[in-house]
């Protein structure tokens, strides 16, 4: 991993929300030098039956954030989830800092921007967000250098973020027990994100590594923190030195017995928008819903 900027002595405070009507779980993460801090994946709340949008989520953010005298510095999203709707412009409004995205979204954009039948009106350059991140560019939290790992497969725009001894891994992978992410979505492929899992795992042993999902399998209670060493011996899916093979074969026939996700249709139009709902002619917020178009 000499092409990153790997630093275990810093040790950042991470404080994790989980939402439990999307499984999802957003962070906050502090400089342990200074009051700076980061928020990773945040969530929008929607009742989707009833068209209706609120911030329960974020403000428990925004508030933990006030409450320990925090000053925001960027607002980062690992991918374009397609299981809920982000945050990030409402958390931006309140508190400020930069929010930063995978220099790929222009990929996403450009996909869905298709699917959803979008006008000329929608730009597909990613310039609703501060900063488009390459493979290996950094970033500073404070003190802290932060940097991100390209990671495509789940879909073509995911990045891992290290911040420290803390990597934030977005879909790329899940606890040792649930394994990975599906690849089917347009621009996934699951050989590509095989590679990119064993980029993940090349990191130290005693990385930590914080998911942005989990679901209990087999009823166990919900958990997000685990290590590269611990997915490396366990992961059902890619430890102990399962092939890209077999992977791919595994991975290829589960996706093709899954379900879209329940959100997928509001989150993508929001989350390629840099969590801003779209509006129709007269400004007021609609979502579409493409017919046979997933």
């Amino acid at each position: 991993m000499s092409a990153y900027p790997v630093n275990m002595s810093v040790k950042p405070e991470v404080t994790a929300f989980f939402d439990e009507d999307t499984n999802t779980i957003s962070y906050v993460v502090k400089d342990p030098e200074s009051n700076a801090c980061a928020v990773v994946d945040s969530v929008m709340d929607i009742d989707y039956a009833a068209g209706r949008i609120t911030f329960t989520h974020a403000d428990n953010i925004i508030a933990f954030i006030k409450d320990n005298g925090l000053k925001l510095e960027w607002i980062i999203e690992t991918h374009v989830h397609a299981d809920h709707l982000s945050a990030a412009p409402y958390i931006q409004e309140k508190l400020g800092g930069k929010l930063g995205i995978g220099s790929k979204i222009t990929v996403v954009q450009d996909t869905f921007g298709k699917v959803f039948n979008e006008g000329t009106e929608f730009q597909r350059d990613g310039s609703q967000f501060d900063r488009l991140f390459e493979d290996g560019d950094t970033y500073q939290v404070g003190y802290m250098t932060c940097f991100a790992i390209y990671t495509p497969g789940h879909t073509p725009a995911c990045m891992v973020h290290v911040m420290g001894d803390a990597a934030f891994v977005g879909d790329t992978l899940f606890m040792p027990d649930g394994g990975s992410a599906r690849a089917d979505f347009p621009g996934g492929d699951a050989g590509t994100l095989y590679d990119s899992i064993q980029k993940l795992l090349a990191l130290p042993d005693d990385m930590r590594l914080f998911m942005c999902h989990d679901y209990g399998p087999n009823g166990r209670e919900i958990k997000w923190e685990t290590t590269v060493g611990e997915e490396k011996k366990h992961n059902i899916h890619v430890g102990e030195g399962k092939t890209r093979e077999d992977f791919i074969k595994f991975r290829t026939e589960r996706d093709a017995q899954l379900d879209m996700p329940r959100l997928i249709i509001p989150s993508l139009q929001v989350n390629m928008r840099a969590g801003q709902v779209p509006t129709d002619s007269s400004g007021k917020k609609m979502l579409k819903v493409p017919v046979n178009g997933l």
